[in-house]
């Protein structure tokens, strides 16, 4: 089976620390009668072929979700890309080749977001892929004429085989995800933002009412 059209490992990234809600698991937050992460998990679960989470802390408060839980591997708060490689180690034991990346406070992002990262993948050696939507509006004219895309580096399918490189950026110091994707050719995967962005996520108060509100459109 190609890896076009093999699914990947599914990992949910919720080892943010959530500072702009005060704290606590920004993905346990509910709208519509259902936690933030439940909402990711509906629209990921059928895009692959297994799903863990990766999260710190006590793993029971997560345990309702019957999903393995992935602590991070790098001592300290690493950001995303620490997230990252708990999901390629994780990958790397079910003998997987790739993972597909999610945030646990995102859940409107796209149905179709794994084919679409594999389709921009086509023809690499290992398959890395951001996935972006289109600057517009302040955006656009704050970029000065630079990159014309948001860039969302916690939704990205990331490849087994440089895990090991990763382990060494990340203990190295390095922390911003798309230093280590452009380094590695790193390709773009380009959604759509109409009638507004999928990759929205919540990371205060307004923004929780904002996913309410916005529940209806997605």
């Amino acid at each position: 089976m190609s890896d076009k059209i093999k699914k990947p490992l599914g990992i949910i990234l919720a080892g943010g620390q959530a500072t702009r809600m005060g704290g606590g698991d920004k993905g346990l937050l509910q709208i519509d009668g259902q936690s933030l992460i439940s909402h990711v998990i509906e629209r990921l679960s059928p895009q692959v072929s297994g799903l863990a989470l990766n999260a710190n802390g006590d793993p029971e408060r997560f345990s309702d979700l019957n999903l393995t839980v992935l602590p991070d591997t790098i001592e300290g708060f690493a950001g995303p890309l620490a997230g990252v490689l708990a999901g390629l180690d994780w990958a790397a034991e079910q003998g997987a080749g790739s993972i597909v990346t999610a945030a646990a406070d995102t859940p409107f992002f796209p149905r179709d977001l794994v084919v679409r990262l594999q389709d921009a993948a086509e023809g690499q050696v290992h398959p890395l892929v951001l996935a972006t939507t289109p600057r517009t509006g302040d955006e656009a004219l704050k970029s000065g004429g630079g990159k014309r895309v948001n860039r969302h580096p916690t939704f990205g399918l990331w490849p087994v085989a440089l895990r090991d490189d990763l382990r060494a950026a990340l203990t190295d110091g390095l922390r911003k995800v798309v230093l280590w994707t452009d380094k590695h050719d790193g390709r773009e995967a380009l959604f759509d933002a109409d009638p507004f962005d999928p990759f929205f996520n919540v990371n205060t108060p307004e923004d929780l009412d904002r996913a309410r509100t916005l529940l209806e459109q997605a």
